[in-house]
């Protein structure tokens, strides 16, 4: 049985959530789309100002303690995805989700800084060939976990609305 196929028969078995719980779902919702909405255009000029003020290079200090502390994020977040996961915990895929991003932050940032170096060709190679594939993986099964959730569908959510008019007030 696929991972679909289980997901469906697990939503059909379910029972169809209560309309507070639909509501505080959807102010939830709203709340985080708008919080994100204002981050993402509040960015955009700190992008710009950046952009114009910030050298084009700079003398680093402590970049030992950056890269390997960095690294050792890097080991904490798979190790912990791979210990929830032999857990069977549902966290995992908030700690797979991070190490994603932190294997696509170490390619970005091992690639951007061996520009015009030789060492441009081994950064490379490494998140072509091992990065970035390993945190594709990491995503594509959180979506195959996240898609065997007990979700309230869009229906159930219009059929609330509909049951309880101006609750979005």
């Amino acid at each position: 049985m696929s991972d679909v196929q289980a997901g469906n028969r697990i939503r059909a078995a379910a029972p169809a959530p209560d309309s507070d719980l639909l509501e505080r779902i959807r102010r939830h919702r709203r709340h985080t789309l708008e919080l994100l909405t204002v981050c993402a255009v509040g960015l955009v000029p700190w992008t710009v100002l950046l952009a114009v003020k910030l050298p084009s290079g700079y003398q680093v200090h402590h970049w030992r303690v950056t890269w390997v502390g960095f690294d050792v994020l890097l080991v904490v977040a798979m190790a912990s995805t791979a210990l929830l996961g032999w857990h069977r915990h549902r966290a995992v895929i908030v700690a797979a989700l991070a190490t994603a991003l932190l294997l696509i932050c170490d390619a970005w940032f091992d690639v951007s800084l061996a520009f015009g170096t030789s060492e441009i060709w081994l950064s490379a190679a490494l998140a072509v060939f091992a990065e970035l594939p390993l945190a594709f993986y990491l995503i594509r099964r959180v979506t195959g976990m996240i898609s065997l959730a007990q979700w309230p569908s869009a229906k159930a959510v219009a059929c609330s609305d509909e049951q309880a008019p101006g609750l979005d007030a």
